[in-house]
């Protein structure tokens, strides 16, 4: 069934829906009882005229995607490789088959800054596994501290009912890259290498999803049973987190205490070899001041130059959420202009799936005419697309490109992705000034690139919002 099918369905679904929750409650329809009737139908046919032309298209697009007939000739063009400016990236990376967007994104930025400090080789990287393991363990705590928290409230309360549908995830936010490199620092990849399962994130945490929502109901009953103590809870939940540890271990391998490492130049050549912890490997080639970092975000259904902070936005338990500035385009890309001048990458997210041609990696709202093809207009605004879910933040990747008219304003820019170096342009993505705008949502920038005036904003008090909030799914 395609789309436009579904869709259908899903509209006759609700719409019928409605009508029985209405009789059920005996609420009075307008006109009739909201149903589909014959005259109704008979008007709706009439929207198909079934002409020559519209039989022509119907064959055409019962066989195709409508993505590939939508294809805007004219638009073409447009894709161009140039910038003005631009950060000089290393060897792309690649997730694979895993939601780790966020993680190989935060750690692109500070590999990029660790290459060019200790003139290291261009395929050097972090270890995104050693990482991964810890995110996972982190997570499993958050939840199950948080059925702790939460087991006077009954199973229907909506807090309750998103930790049981999320207990975890390989999706993430910049969050999870200050909080888990601050606790547990940073170690080469080739110290602790990608397994199957660290590519392959599906199977797994199937695995550990199932295993905590039982280890939820466990801890929430013997919370509320008689005599149960904070100590009591402790205990059995380190028992619980030592099962998930083992079976991170057994997929993933266990993260190394110490290590020895050779230091290589950009030419390959040796320049030492030391016995490291990975914490003092971070603070040697990584080392993160992340109170002076900043994330903006571009939400228009929310008030401008308001601080807000999302319930659960973080990886650890005993982290901070998050807090994002919620600025309008024309702040947040000249903030942007000044990082990339000053060759620094910034973490990025957008909707990357929305007119994405995947075969350039060029991105542009004219790049599919999805309106003549259909003949009708899809005219909602990126406020009325978020606040109907239509649109929100899904990806996260490196912003390294922008390019310049003579007057300073941005007329594209590019990504720098982590699906492998043979996706899109040479492992990028380029990006119009127009989709920019229109899906763009959040980045992270330096504080030298924030005006003050924007950053004294961070002194209000935060305007909280729950974790289920549709602008803050975790990015993959």
């Amino acid at each position: 069934m395609n789309k436009l099918k579904l869709f259908a369905t899903a509209l006759l679904c609700l719409s019928v829906a409605g009508t029985a929750t209405a009789q059920k409650n005996k609420t009075v329809q307008p006109d009739g009882n909201g149903g589909i009737t014959s005259e109704m139908m008979q008007q709706i046919k009439k929207s198909y005229g079934g002409s020559a032309s519209d039989k022509a298209m119907r064959n055409i697009l019962v066989n195709q995607s409508p993505a590939k007939l939508a294809m805007n000739y004219e638009n073409a063009t447009k894709f161009d490789s140039h910038f003005s400016n631009r950060v000089v990236s290393k060897a792309v990376t690649d997730q694979k088959s895993s939601g780790r967007c966020w993680m190989f994104t935060g750690m692109n930025v500070m590999r990029n800054k660790a290459i060019r400090q200790h003139n290291l080789p261009a395929d050097f990287q972090f270890s995104q596994a050693y990482t991964f393991f810890y995110d996972q363990l982190e997570k499993s705590n958050l939840f199950l501290q948080a059925i702790i928290d939460t087991y006077k409230k009954p199973m229907t309360d909506q807090e309750v009912e998103w930790l049981f549908k999320n207990p975890i995830g390989d999706g993430g936010q910049f969050t999870g890259i200050a909080n888990l490199v601050e606790k547990y620092g940073l170690v080469p990849s080739d110290v602790m290498p990608e397994t199957y399962n660290t590519n392959n994130t599906s199977s797994i945490s199937n695995l550990l999803s199932l295993k905590l929502r039982e280890f939820g109901l466990e801890l929430r009953e013997l919370a509320a049973a008689k005599g149960a103590t904070p100590h009591k809870l402790e205990s059995r939940k380190t028992e619980m987190l030592g099962t998930i540890y083992r079976m991170l271990a057994l997929t993933m391998g266990e993260p190394p205490a110490e290590f020895t490492w050779t230091e290589r130049n950009a030419k390959g050549e040796v320049v030492s070899t030391e016995r490291y912890t990975p914490m003092s490997f971070y603070a040697k080639y990584a080392k993160t001041d992340f109170s002076k970092y900043y994330m903006v975000m571009n939400d228009p259904t929310r008030e401008y130059y308001k601080v807000y902070e999302i319930q659960y936005d973080r990886h650890v338990y005993d982290g901070q959420n998050w807090k994002y500035i919620n600025l309008p385009m024309s702040d947040i890309a000249p903030m942007c202009i000044a990082s990339i001048k000053d060759s620094t990458m910034m973490y990025f997210s957008c909707d990357v799936g929305k007119f994405l041609d995947r075969d350039k990696g060029f991105m542009d709202p004219n790049n599919f005419d999805y309106g003549s093809l259909m003949g009708t207009t899809f005219g909602m605004d990126k406020k009325q697309r978020v606040s109907t879910f239509a649109s929100g933040s899904s990806h996260a990747m490196t912003l390294c490109a922008v390019d310049l008219d003579k007057d300073g304003k941005p007329l594209k820019w590019m990504v720098e992705n982590s699906w492998g170096p043979n996706y899109g342009y040479q492992g990028n993505l380029i990006m119009t000034n127009d989709w920019f705008n229109e899906y763009m949502f959040r980045v992270v920038l330096e504080e030298k690139y924030i005006p003050a005036n924007i950053r004294a904003l961070l002194s209000q008090t935060p305007i909280l919002l729950p974790a289920w909030d549709p602008m803050f799914a975790p990015e993959e």
